[in-house]
């Protein structure tokens, strides 16, 4: 098992990771394994040395999450737990999952890409966020052309591109994938003005209520658009798919192709809901990626 990385959310992986392996342990033997940014040979060692049945690269963000660890991954020749490269990348990408969510029929906010010295078309209020990242890193919600002209200046320095998304105003939700079927909807009642880093990790009066009572029709809605999303990015094992709720309906965010594992993490808390506890679930997307094992081993 895999944890750390070089991202902003490394200490959050290192507590998914701690998570995962005393899940594992009863059933499984587990080495876990902190990494920074391991080259291909680094990793094919690494592989060697331990002489894995599975990998599970419990990392977030755009090196862990987002496409290069699974590239490196993959050629060492063993299965591991989660997206493919080239679904880790779209997914970590908000822009390329949004035009694919809107492709699929699943509607999403509308936004722009911009770069510090371009032209923001669209009216505030905003989100803005970083276009490659998660976890509600650097994210800010601007609500006057000043305010977003501060939050760009502010996040410049070290965001070379940005999401400028419509702010919808309304209900958080989030649904769970894992093997391509919906889990339980849970939706995020933060105590704070929006879900931030602290409301996600370090707060402790974020109110996370599963089952949510919803307008006829939405649970359905969401759970379909969770999926079909999931499917076009091609996303595999697990996942889970964040919603905006107006008067309007649902509302496409983004998708995390590593989902947390901490205490305050979301999907094995639907997981839970649905009857299965963290054991279960992390024994499942493991089995899930055992299954793949088909290719021959590296020389």
């Amino acid at each position: 098992m895999l944890m750390g990385g070089p991202d902003a959310e490394r200490a959050v992986s290192l507590e998914s990771g701690a998570a995962v392996a005393a899940a594992l342990d009863a059933t499984h033997r587990v080495t876990g394994t902190t990494i920074d940014r391991p080259d291909a040979a680094e990793m094919r060692e690494l592989v060697r040395s331990h002489a894995p049945d599975v990998v599970f690269p419990v990392l977030h963000g755009p090196y862990g999450e987002g496409g290069p660890l699974q590239e490196t991954l993959e050629t060492c020749g063993v299965p591991y737990v989660g997206s493919n490269p080239q679904a880790s990348a779209r997914a970590m990408d908000k822009m390329v999952a949004k035009r694919i969510a809107a492709e699929v029929g699943v509607p999403t906010p509308a936004a722009q890409v911009i770069a510090p010295a371009d032209r923001c078309d669209l009216e505030p209020p905003l989100v803005l966020k970083p276009v490659d990242d998660g976890s509600s890193v650097d994210l800010r919600i601007a609500t006057t052309d000043a305010a977003v002209a501060s939050a760009r200046a502010e996040l410049a320095p070290r965001r070379r591109r940005l999401l400028a998304e419509r702010y919808v105003s309304g209900r958080e939700l989030t649904v769970g994938v894992v093997a391509d079927r919906a889990l339980p909807i849970v939706e995020i009642v933060p105590a704070v003005a929006f879900y931030d880093y602290a409301a996600k990790y370090e707060r402790t009066d974020t109110q996370l209520r599963v089952h949510p009572s919803l307008p006829t029709g939405v649970s359905a809605a969401l759970a379909d658009m969770a999926e079909r999303v999931c499917r076009a990015i091609g996303c595999r094992d697990l996942a889970r798919v964040d919603f905006m709720l107006d008067a309007a309906g649902p509302w496409f965010l983004e998708v995390n192709t590593m989902p947390g594992f901490t205490s305050h993490s979301l999907l094995p808390l639907a997981a839970r809901a649905a009857g299965e506890d963290m054991p279960a679930l992390c024994a499942r997307v493991v089995d899930l990626a055992a299954r793949r094992a088909t290719r021959p081993s590296p020389t």
